[in-house]
């Protein structure tokens, strides 16, 4: 096993490139080498496929529906995509992400298809997907290189959430739980969809407290059973990282050195406080798409895996390039009217290191 584990270290550094393997820590003059991951979120703006569904509120993205959704315009959609996840983290590692959590996904199927389009086909991925119950039939999921990340477990989390007037139950989107072995270690990743802003954003805080509330119960159970755990939180949380369900609920922090027990640090916080977003609306920046980790991947030793830099994956071409939205992310519809785009979201992304000897 020792042998097969040095084999694929090996194979992985040739592969990462000469950025990772000469990066060099300040303090000491003697270069080392470092094997590098990528791992991102990505809210891809409901990627529905062209088949109408009785179970979801799908009808929209159909031919015969209000954008005319087409297996044309889906397979455009899933190239852009495609071509969008291949590269994150690239400039960094040279090559794609190892890791990728989704959102706004409406099967498994969807997902089968894109990792079998464009810049994706043959690298190797795989998927986890389950069907939640919300209301609009999208889910969220997890995209990973089989070679490189072997899942041993992965399940889905209900949140139960209801109406303040009927005392309804209002169906939305579980969060999925995937804990596997990366290269040779154990890590953890929550992957989330909070309870959008409809309604207002102060109204509707209290699903998304639940939201939290819900990940941070995860979060200390697989604590619990190693308070050592490697644990990666992501997704679109619809909130941002000043938000009670982040700050209160969560305890994340901006700064390292205030990461105590129980808390995670939020590596997209420092963006947040320089006006950097990726998602705009009403002429203003907001900074939904997160990623938290907890003291494990950042206290551990060198020859560990933990984390080296985050960052926020917007290249031109995923841009408007003109009008009153310029510069904003580039969608694929609005108002029924297909624009080609991508998705309205940028993805964020971290990049773990660890030393080879």
């Amino acid at each position: 096993m020792k042998k097969i584990i040095l084999l694929l270290l090996l194979i992985n550094l040739i592969s990462c490139g000469p950025t990772q393997q000469t990066a060099q820590k300040s303090q000491n003059t003697t270069q080392k080498k470092y094997l590098a991951r990528t791992i991102a979120f990505y809210n891809l703006e409901n990627l529905f496929d062209t088949i109408n569904d009785p179970k979801t509120r799908d009808d929209d993205y159909t031919p015969e529906g209000r954008d005319h959704w087409t297996s044309k315009k889906y397979h455009t959609k899933l190239e852009h995509l495609a071509k969008v996840i291949a590269d994150i983290g690239r400039k960094e590692t040279h090559v794609s992400p190892v890791i990728i959590g989704v959102a706004e996904v409406e099967n498994a199927q969807v997902m089968k298809d894109l990792i079998a389009t464009g810049d994706l086909k043959g690298k190797g991925y795989q998927i986890i997907h389950y069907d939640s119950p919300d209301r609009r039939g999208i889910d969220v999921g997890l995209i990973y290189q089989k070679d490189v990340f072997h899942p041993i477990n992965s399940e889905k989390y209900p949140l139960y959430i209801y109406d303040n007037e009927t005392h309804n139950r209002i169906y939305t989107r579980d969060q999925l739980v995937v804990t596997g072995v990366l290269d040779d270690e154990i890590i953890s990743i929550i992957v989330n969809h909070w309870p959008s802003r409809r309604g207002g954003e102060a109204r509707s805080l209290p699903k998304r407290i639940k939201a939290a509330e819900l990940t941070k119960h995860i979060k200390d159970s697989l604590l619990q059973e190693n308070p050592n755990a490697k644990i990666i939180i992501m997704g679109d949380l619809n909130d941002d990282p000043s938000s009670p369900s982040v700050k209160r609920v969560l305890q994340a922090k901006a700064d390292k050195s205030e990461v105590k027990k129980g808390m995670v640090y939020n590596v997209m916080e420092p963006f947040f406080n320089r006006g950097i977003g990726t998602l705009a609306y009403r002429d203003s920046w907001n900074l939904f798409d997160q990623i938290m980790i907890t003291p494990g991947l950042l206290h551990d030793a060198d020859d560990k895996f933990h984390f080296w830099k985050a960052g926020i994956y917007s290249r031109e071409f995923m841009k408007n390039r003109s009008g009153r939205y310029k510069g904003y992310p580039k969608r694929t519809l609005v108002g029924g009217q297909f624009l080609g785009g991508y998705s309205d979201h940028f993805p964020t992304y971290i990049i773990l290191i660890k030393e080879i000897k």
